[in-house]
């Protein structure tokens, strides 16, 4: 079985999040098998920052949802987008 990266646009509730705190959320939330390989910022609008989350999950049934339902589940999430896949 081979692994999958794909990189996950996260939006926080609002600009007032602290992104360091968020970033340890999400590595703590992350299902059985995935790992974040590294994390980028990427301005929004009006203050708000995304953190673009590279995750590699083993490619099996499934691919990155638990990994989206599990980011989803943080409490300061607001939205978790795909934003590319691809085999490695």
């Amino acid at each position: 079985m081979g692994k999958v990266a794909a990189i996950l646009k996260v939006m926080p509730e609002s600009p007032e999040i602290d992104l360091d705190e968020l970033q340890e959320s999400l590595s703590e939330s992350l299902p059985e098998g995935a790992k974040i390989n590294g994390t980028e910022e990427e301005e929004v609008a009006f203050g708000l920052t995304a953190l673009l989350t590279t995750v590699i999950v083993p490619d099996d049934a499934g691919g990155t949802e638990a990994v989206e339902e599990a980011f989803s589940n943080v409490d300061t999430v607001e939205s978790v987008a795909v934003e590319e896949v691809g085999r490695i």
